[in-house]
This record gives structure tokens, C-alpha cells and sequence, in this order.
């Protein structure tokens, strides 16, 4: 019962230029639609700065932490390392900067040595918060191989 005797098999074949120039025109018309929407969760009115207009510089106390614990307030040696005489000291020299700065909060800079010992530095940490000082900062050295 053979009735396609004499036929030849025929291969199925999908014409994929019809499949190639949909997708080009869908790929045409995503690309136009995303780009005339626009997204906003809240309408933001944005302030207006002046560029020319430069932040005022805060004054800076630098207290120095030496490898063997004595105290420098703005390159000035204290007499000696006593938890009390670098407490008067920094207050002395957080009012001086106070009044420089027509009432402005002093910016404190810890310039510790890489050998100095962690007690050291908290001595200075602690003499700030008795002297008002809020705004700390460690001064650090840049690592030569850290851009690389």
C-alpha cells in the first residue's frame, strides 16, 4: 500500500529571511519606544550652586604621636607624656583654634608614628573628647604599590 511510489523524499527547509526582517523591524521599534520613555519615581527640583563659590577651610590642631610616646601639639614638644598634661594642652590648643576660626570646629589630626604604641594614640583620642574636639582624622602615609 505504497501510493508514493514514485515521489521523491523532500527535506523540510525553514526560510529564515522572512523570521531575520520581522526581528529587524521588532528590534527597530524597541529601540525607538525605550528611548522617548522616561522614568521618574519623584519629581526633583534640583538647587542651584555657584561654582565659584570655595568651602571655608576648617583649622586644624596636628597632634603628633612619637615611637617612644611623647606628645607634639602643632609641632610643639610637650614637656612630658602625662595623660593630664596633653588633656590641657589640647584644650589650650582647641580654644586658640576655636577663636581663629570665629567659633568653627577645629579639625584634629592624629599624626601617629607606625611604632607608637595603641594606648599612645588613645591618650590623644581621649584628650579630644575632653577638649570639645568631634572631628578626627588620622593622618596616614600612601602605600607606593597600591596603585599598581
Amino acid at each position: 500500500m505504497n501510493f508514493r511510489r514514485g515521489l521523491e523524499k523532500v527535506e523540510p527547509e525553514i526560510n529564515l529571511i522572512p523570521l531575520i526582517d520581522v526581528l529587524l523591524v521588532i528590534l527597530i521599534f524597541l529601540m525607538i519606544t525605550t528611548t522617548y520613555t522616561k522614568y521618574t519615581a519623584l519629581k526633583v527640583t534640583l538647587p542651584v550652586a555657584d561654582a565659584n563659590t570655595a568651602l571655608p577651610v576648617p583649622e586644624k590642631i596636628v597632634v603628633s604621636v612619637g615611637a617612644d610616646g611623647t606628645y607634639a601639639i602643632d609641632r610643639r614638644v610637650l614637656a612630658d607624656s602625662a595623660p593630664t598634661t596633653l588633656n590641657a594642652a589640647l584644650k589650650q590648643a582647641a580654644d586658640a583654634a576655636r577663636s581663629r576660626a570665629n567659633g568653627g570646629e577645629p579639625v584634629l589630626i592624629i599624626n601617629a608614628d607606625a611604632q607608637s604604641t595603641h594606648q599612645a594614640v588613645i591618650n590623644v583620642m581621649e584628650a579630644a573628647r575632653l577638649a570639645g574636639l568631634s572631628h578626627l582624622t588620622f593622618a596616614t602615609r600612601a602605600n607606593p604599590s597600591a596603585g599598581r
